[in-house]
């Protein structure tokens, strides 16, 4: 093997193309645009990876069908009464917080679900934003306590009082 069988690879130290340095470069006077044209002048963006070249775009060719509440879902953590059971001393109080300090909960949720799968033994407080039916009789059953938490206030619609009826 000798260096004139080596491969080109990749080149990492190549020099970046250096456009408008006179004639002599090769690269000059219209550093390589062109004259006129769409691009030619500074400033001129190159069309996008969704452009189709004057043509009506894809996304608007397309038929809008369906509906997706993706803007305002909620994403809620998900926890059985079993887990509660082997992670949890009896009398503690399951938050939130508690639930992210034993690793039953990872990463940012809008809220806590309790669902009723499997036993539970203990008595806990749990405080979460939704029980499902039998998760609720679980806890209750016993001795402990379901806190829910609160939701968001509705936005008040109509803030104008109705005009006062004449008297005449």
């Amino acid at each position: 093997m000798d260096l004139s069988s080596l491969a080109d690879g990749v080149h990492i130290r190549k020099l970046k193309k250096r456009v408008g340095r006179g004639p002599g470069s090769g690269h000059g006077k219209t550093a390589s645009r062109g004259h006129k044209g769409q691009y030619a002048s500074a400033g001129a963006q190159l069309p996008g990876t969704v452009f189709t070249g004057g043509q009506t775009p894809i996304h608007r060719r397309l038929p809008k069908r369906g509906f997706t509440n993706g803007t305002f879902a909620k994403d809620f953590a998900v926890v059985n009464v079993g887990d509660l059971d082997a992670r949890f001393e009896a009398g503690a109080t399951v938050d939130a917080a508690a639930l992210k300090k034993t690793r039953l909960v990872n990463g940012t949720y809008d809220g806590v679900r309790i669902l009723g799968e499997g036993d539970l033994t203990k008595k806990l407080t749990v405080v979460a934003h939704h029980f499902s039916k039998s998760a609720k009789e679980k806890i209750e059953g016993k001795g402990g306590a379901c806190q829910l938490v609160p939701g968001r206030k509705p936005p008040v619609r109509n803030k104008m009082k109705p005009k006062p009826a004449k008297a005449g």
